[in-house]
């Protein structure tokens, strides 16, 4: 018998030597899970299919394509297994709506995007997609194809957002993708953004081609070139002409601009321009000369992050434009009215309106997609789309505990990572009053209370949010980005950290902060040279970074390591008396540094991550310090080179395990950064931006998808380089039984309301029950079981691989008592496997399956579940091919019941006896049923033995339903039970 991990592992070759660390097969059966919240992130990408007027596309801002086949009543993700969830454009093929094509990358120009890398293709509506190309174009504008031909289309590839590169301007193909033509293309610099078809001639086509460079600093930092402009092809892309007469040129800082053409009336066309003179203009012959109709800022403001513009397919006069508000004129764009988000504003980007129904309306917005049916006088809600894209991720100390952050344009949001109620729902998030872009600080101190932006303080009792932060009124020497880090120190739960190029700390909440630094940025980072053409425009304003990271120690209060973006370290060792710069050598101007993470084991350590994406690079940075700063060793082995490193993080309950978090994938590092290898596994590959342990958990904020978890890490922790070198040393093969994590002992809610309709969004709650986790190196050769004892050997439970799935509803979520099953069969196949027991023994009657136990519960769904087990160390022994393994698990009482130990004796006591009095009932039952020879017969049972089994099941909910001791008349009522089970008994023997 082998109850060591390391002693499995010593005994064969259950871990593969890679070069990467460890065999992933060894934690290849983890999965994360997504908790919400369910409320929509920026979308750009929108299409509808002709033919099928229920069924609409949406690409997602980092959140994936999406499709609804109900006019947006639910939305399913379709694209979760390509290498990319960064999308710009979607396009459906009007002659054939199985025909799709994606265009990666965000489509915009921003100072907060990633990246894609191409083209997507689907000819099965979605099921299946192929990448067909133009992988170094990186953002994918807009996509139009042919009306009669699926197999012609039109991209405009806007190109590196940071940086000039030759895949840009508009491609043609005529074979569906398989090989693309550039047709237009002005320099490395200039990039198309908008597309367009002459309704009545598909060989005439407008593009528009866009010159911007966004800056490596958040503000001031987006600047134009000489060769915007609006152009027309009139032989199918062959030349093309640009359109000015009427247009503002580049002389009047011509920008970016939409362009819009009548179905109905193809002589008249719409574009929307960003330029000194902004505003809506107009065509009635097809481009040749234009005349501005409306100057309202409202309408046209904004223009480099909006300028959709999209005209009713049967009336010429009727216009939209997607602004912060959509808004609609009637009157040939003269005057406009808002139908669609006034007066807040919800920023809208793109409009697609059915060819053959305008009152059937998609639009595209940072809150996800809202479909109208009837015109705009009402729209489908964007909370059934878990896109959000969170910037961080901070836990609470609460039980369950609670996920926080901010969220692009819409606010923030708290999320419990475990709901009571079976999933997580509307009913376990909420917003928390914390700005948009920032950090959200849990108190830890004082549950409930939430710190975050610049800086509020957020009171969930009250639902007040009252500004705290240092800085009253802005307009003084301090600078500011969207995302300013704030945090409470490890080390010391009272100390709150907030920084501008200064380090504030406060110690009573907000009431007083303390200037604990100078400015720790660069003092010179001059202009990058990836602005190459714009770099003279950027040297007229001075450009100086802030303090982007944090990381305080969890064993110094007073030492702290602060990253800027604009690529400067720092630490201080005596709580901001003194600061050091210790940068590493290789991080240069305007390389962010991203996350700072002091490790847990020793001062002198710390990771940290950095990004160059905003200078054109996407090589991923992650250094490692073991002297305190003085020397950096980089560590980026094994990540791939196309995703730059948002965030690193030290497991704080084993050392040298690291985790990383990139713009494509989450990785591990088992040797403290050595080496790296992917543990994405099931989650879509987003913008990871943030990563934290919390306990065994793993949870990280997606630029796109929301919050996920990762949980229950322990395997992680039990597999590295120890352990490999062990397995070297045997070729024999065997099995590893992981030590299970601490479990819980839970109960689902019994709350009897009417439960959600299936259409409402839900999230997965965890496993019900003790994560058992083992790893078989080869299929066993005979079954495999699994025991569950006591501290003093007593059988609890046992499965095998044998075993057959019982009976199951998964809509039974509201009557707890029946509701219960392993979360799989025992596996017996190679690899790794995860197992959950249901904290439970077994069921009544589960020994006696000669007949079927339903027959004496036809008013209820299922049979009653076993006893839960007293909180306790048990034994779990795992069986393969006649190897034993053991480990020790522990189950503890939910943080939150009240009850005693008393109490829950008394509790086990009495509903044991109800299930061994049930179990003398259905041995009754059975043997009357199948007296005489005869087989089972349900409905021929004794019905007095039927009544009594039904009381004692009552009885049993009563007793068993909840973490209270049980009533002096429950006790009495299982007393009288147990008299009529003898009576009865007695006379059925008779």
């Amino acid at each position: 018998m082998r109850s060591s991990l390391v002693a499995v592992l010593a005994a064969g070759a259950a871990v593969v030597a890679t070069a990467q660390g460890v065999d992933p097969s060894l934690y290849a059966d983890l999965r994360w899970r997504h908790i919400g919240p369910f409320r929509g992130g920026r979308t750009v990408g929108a299409a509808g299919v002709v033919q099928q007027p229920n069924v609409f596309y949406i690409g997602v801002n980092n959140g994936g394509v999406w499709k609804t086949t109900d006019y947006g009543s639910t939305w399913t993700p379709i694209f979760d297994d390509q290498p990319t969830q960064s999308i710009g454009t979607i396009a459906v093929a009007p002659s054939d709506p199985n025909t799709l094509y994606v265009g990666s990358g965000e489509g915009l120009q921003r100072p907060d995007l990633s990246v894609g890398d191409g083209i997507y293709n689907s000819t099965d509506a979605g099921r299946t997609w192929q990448h067909l190309g133009l992988r170094d174009a990186r953002q994918i504008a807009a996509i139009i194809v042919d009306p009669g031909d699926p197999n012609r289309l039109f991209v405009a590839a806007l190109g590196h957002p940071y940086g000039a590169n030759p895949e840009r301007g508009v491609f043609r193909s005529t074979d569906g993708g398989r090989t693309f033509e550039k047709v237009l293309f002005r320099d490395d610099n200039t990039g198309a953004i908008d597309l367009a078809f002459d309704p009545s001639d598909a060989r005439t086509i407008y593009a528009v081609l866009w010159a911007a460079r966004q800056g490596p600093w958040e503000y001031n930092n987006a600047y134009t070139g000489s060769t915007s402009g609006l152009f027309k092809s009139a032989d199918g892309g062959s030349t093309w002409q640009p359109l000015t007469r009427g247009l503002p040129t580049t002389a009047d800082g011509l920008s970016r601009i939409g362009v819009g053409i009548a179905p109905s009336n193809p002589q008249r066309i719409y574009a929307w321009v960003t330029a000194q003179t902004s505003g809506l203009y107009r065509s009635d012959d097809a481009g040749a000369t234009w005349t501005l109709m409306n100057t309202e800022t409202r309408v046209w403001g904004r223009g480099d992050d909006f300028a959709n513009v999209r005209v009713d397919p049967s009336n010429p006069d009727v216009v939209y434009a997607a602004n912060t508000s959509t808004y609609r004129s009637t009157d040939g764009g003269r005057t406009f009215t808002a139908i669609k988000g006034a007066p807040g504003g919800d920023d809208y980007h793109t409009i697609w309106i059915n060819p053959t129904n305008p009152r059937n309306i998609l639009i595209a917005a940072d809150q996800g997609a809202t479909i109208t049916v009837n015109g705009g006088e009402t729209w489908s809600s964007w909370y059934n789309q878990p896109t959000a894209q969170m910037f961080h991720v901070a836990a609470d100390n609460r039980f369950p505990y609670w996920l926080y952050g901010g969220q692009q344009e819409s606010g923030s949001a708290g999320v419990r990572s475990r709901s009571d109620f079976g999933e997580i729902t509307l009913r376990e998030w909420q917003p928390v009053g914390v700005e948009e872009y920032g950090y959200a600080a849990p108190d830890p101190l004082h549950p409930g209370i939430i710190y975050g932006g610049k800086v509020t303080r957020f009171d969930e009792r009250t639902g007040d949010v009252q500004n705290v932060g240092p800085i009253v009124v802005r307009g003084g020497e301090d600078r500011f980005v969207r995302t300013a880090p704030v945090l409470f120190s490890p080390a010391d739960p009272h100390v709150l950290l907030y920084a501008t190029q200064f380090l504030y700390r406060t110690v009573n909440g907000g009431r007083s902060w303390t200037k604990i630094s100078g400015d720790l940025s660069r003092a010179n980072p001059g202009v990058p040279a990836s602005l190459g053409m714009y770099a003279d425009a950027a040297r007229k304003a001075e450009h100086r970074g802030v303090i982007y990271a944090i990381g305080p120690s969890p064993l110094n209060v007073n030492v702290i390591w602060t990253g800027s973006d604009d690529g400067a370290v720092n630490v201080t060792r005596d709580g901001g008396a003194t600061w050091t710069n210790v940068t590493p050598r290789e991080l240069t101007p305007w390389s962010k540094v991203t996350q700072i993470d002091a490790s847990h084991f020793d001062q002198a350590t710390a990771y940290l991550s950095a990004s160059r994406f905003r200078l054109d690079d996407l090589t991923p940075l992650v250094f490692r310090t073991r002297d305190g700063g003085k020397s950096w060793t980089k560590i980026t082995r094994g990540l791939a080179d196309n995703a730059s490193v948002n965030v690193v993080r030290e497991d704080p309950g084993r050392r040298g395990l690291l985790f990383a978090g990139t713009e494509r994938e989450v990785y591990a590092s088992f040797d403290a950064g050595d080496s790296w290898q992917s543990i994405t596994l099931n989650l879509p590959h987003t913008s990871v931006r943030d990563l934290i342990v919390h306990g065994d958990d793993v949870a990280v904020a997606t630029h796109g998808r929301g919050f996920w978890i990762l949980d229950n890490i322990t395997p992680l922790r039990q597999i590295g380089r120890q352990a490999e070198r062990s397995a070297k040393a045997s070729a024999e093969r065997t099995a590893i039984l992981f030590k299970p994590a601490v479990a819980y002992r839970l109960r689902r809610n019994q709350n009897t309301d009417t439960p959600l309709p299936p259409e409402v969004p839900a999230a997965q709650n965890p496993p019900d029950g003790a994560v058992i986790d083992y790893y078989l190196a080869s299929d066993a050769r005979g079954p495999v079981t699994l025991e569950i004892r006591t501290a003093t050997g007593k059988l609890v439970r046992r499965y095998s691989s044998d075993d057959k799935l019982e009976p199951y509803d998964e809509k039974s979520i509201n009557v707890p008592m029946y509701w219960a099953r392993p979360l799989r069969t025992l596996t017996a196949s190679k690899g790794m496997h995860r197992f959950v027991w249901d904290l439970r023994y077994p069921r009544p009657g589960a020994v006696q399956r000669d007949f079927p136990i339903s027959a004496i519960y036809r008013d209820t769904p299922l049979e009653p579940l076993g006893v839960l087990a007293l909180p306790a160390v048990f034994t779990v022994k795992l069986t393969v091919d006649g190897m034993t393994l053991t480990e020790a698990l522990t189950l503890k009482m939910d943080p939150r019941a009240t009850i005693t130990a008393l109490g829950l004796t008394q509790q086990f006591a009495l509903a044991t006896k109800l299930a061994d009095l049930m179990n003398q009932t259905f041995a009754a039952i059975g043997r009357q049923t199948t007296s005489g020879g005869q087989q089972p017969a349900p409905g021929r049972s004794d019905t007095d033995l039927e009544a009594l089994n039904t009381d004692l099941a009552t009885a049993y909910d009563v007793v068993e339903g909840a973490d209270r001791a049980p009533t002096l008349q429950a006790t009495k009522t299982v007393a009288a039970l147990e008299q009529r089970v003898r009576r009865l008994l007695n006379s059925t023997v008779r």
